[in-house]
């Protein structure tokens, strides 16, 4: 893309020239075109990027909380500033409708500074104890290894908190799009952020992941992507015992009690499952439904997959873009043929393209019913615009379904007696639940039971990640007598 130096590293606070002459294609998935090449980095792109992290941690630890919340605000407004931009860049690696790069994978990237900025105004770094003093300080240097699906998006939700906790940072953006990310490097140097804080490396996750996980200069590692990458990040960062905070996959159930309000519970099911071409980890996948409100379910969930129009992000009627990549449309069509030859019934979609469109990564919205819960559309993450709606007799199997998964990363409920909803929210063994399509809380905590990872983003919890805690003995000599 014009204007963005694709073909370089941030390091030290300048756009340099990578080690290697190696490129990445960066394509985008609504034409299968190349728009951009990217630098292919290895260990010594590595190896100069973490010793810049680690020169600048010192002095970037010693500044004040209040230093550090304007920091984070005056990034805020440099990214508000160049929205347009950074959105512009996530339809063209992603195939973003603009609506949805400029209101949901930018927008929520200035909440996510802003609200990082509040929570750092507000914590208290000190805790006194009767003689002991408890205090929170900065990890050190932390790699942040984000994904492709909301690039922007999972980006701040780490670097934010970094930021306030007073660490540097090095990250590896998803190759498949980086371009956000650069435009996010500039608007970085931009506000002011000091050389070094903040490092970027572009390349593969078994080349740049890898290196950045067993580097033993590195403090941490915060990596969002798959459960198979997480457990490879995991297995590299042992040696060096090193925090390992990831973010993984999610196969996350929608319960639909029976005093539900149909009409809201299908339409926010469905919706939130198709959302961004159904490449969101939160995304409700499978649609529990009382047996006897099945055909009632079916039609109103049919009513608002005809709803969804896909095609070419850059017409204004779109309000559905390609996967992110061949591999990935690949394996949803892979996974559709599987629901197929397992006996699920299809419903709406299907295999292939949706009609009049014979190129681009583009999927048929797909709901299947008669899903049972050994099938493999009801146990694997597909990371596409697919719905399994499964059936439960009684309040009890519903919530042995929702809790019959590897995955723990969220839930939701719908019912018209809230104290209900909340009990049934208590039994289901996921990081979070959404109750009625609640209202977003940008600082509620962000992660997952079981093999969805674990830690926690967003709000103080998300803070706390990147602090290592200290306790201080006789510090108040004779407070506690």
């Amino acid at each position: 893309m014009t204007g963005i130096p694709t073909t370089r590293h941030y390091i030290d606070g300048a756009f340099v020239e990578p080690h290697s002459p190696a490129r990445i294609a960066v394509v985008n998935p609504a034409t299968e075109e190349p728009v951009a090449e990217v630098a292919a980095g290895d260990d010594v792109d590595v190896d100069r990027a973490v010793a810049a992290a680690r020169r600048a941690f010192p002095a970037f630890a010693a500044t004040r909380p209040a230093e550090r919340v304007a920091l984070l605000r005056r990034i805020a407004d440099v990214f508000e500033a160049r929205r347009d931009e950074l959105a512009s860049a996530v339809t063209t690696e992603m195939g973003s409708p603009p609506w949805l790069a400029r209101e949901m994978q930018t927008g929520s990237s200035i909440v996510y500074f802003r609200s990082a900025a509040d929570v750092l105004e507000r914590f208290a770094f000190d805790e006194p104890r009767g003689e002991t003093l408890v205090t929170h300080e900065p990890i050190g240097v932390a790699a942040l290894i984000t994904p492709w699906n909301w690039p922007l998006n999972q980006i701040v939700t780490k670097l934010g908190p970094a930021l306030a906790a007073g660490c540097t940072v090095v990250l590896k953006p998803s190759e498949l799009s980086p371009l956000s990310a650069l435009l996010l490097a500039e608007v970085l140097d931009e506000a002011g952020v000091p050389p070094g804080v903040f490092n970027l490396v572009n390349g593969t996750g078994p080349t740049v992941g890898a290196a950045l996980s067993a580097h033993p200069d590195v403090d941490m590692v915060s990596f969002t992507g798959s459960t198979r990458a997480g457990i490879a990040i995991a297995r590299a960062a042992a040696d060096t015992v090193k925090r390992v905070h990831q973010e993984l996959g999610g196969k996350s159930a929608n319960v639909v009690l029976p005093d539900a309000d149909l009409d809201l519970a299908v339409t926010d099911g469905v919706r939130r499952c198709f959302i961004n071409s159904g490449q969101s980890c939160i995304a409700p996948t499978r649609m529990l439904v009382h047996r006897d409100q099945l055909d009632e379910v079916l039609a109103r969930a049919t009513a608002v997959a005809a709803a969804v129009v896909v095609g070419d992000p850059t017409r204004p009627e779109t309000t559905m873009g390609p996967v992110a990549g061949a591999a990935q449309f690949a394996k949803i069509q892979g996974m559709i043929e599987t629901g197929i030859a397992e006996g699920a019934r299809l419903v709406v979609g299907g295999p292939g393209r949706p009609e009049g469109l014979n190129r681009g990564f583009y999927v048929r919205p797909t709901i299947f019913a008669d899903v049972t819960p050994a099938m493999t559309i009801a146990r694997e993450e597909i990371f596409g615009p697919v719905l399994s709606v499964m059936t439960y007799a009684d309040e009890d199997e519903a919530v042995a379904i929702a809790n019959d998964s590897l995955y723990g990363l969220a839930g939701y409920v719908h019912s018209r007696d809230l104290a209900h909803a909340r009990a049934v929210a208590r039994r289901i063994r996921a990081g979070r639940i959404f109750l009625n399509d609640p209202f977003f809380d940008f600082e509620a905590p962000f992660g997952g039971y079981k093999r969805s990872g674990n830690g926690r983003e967003l709000g103080v919890h998300g803070l706390m990640e990147f602090l290592e805690v200290k306790a201080i003995l006789g510090y108040d000599r004779g407070a506690g007598a």
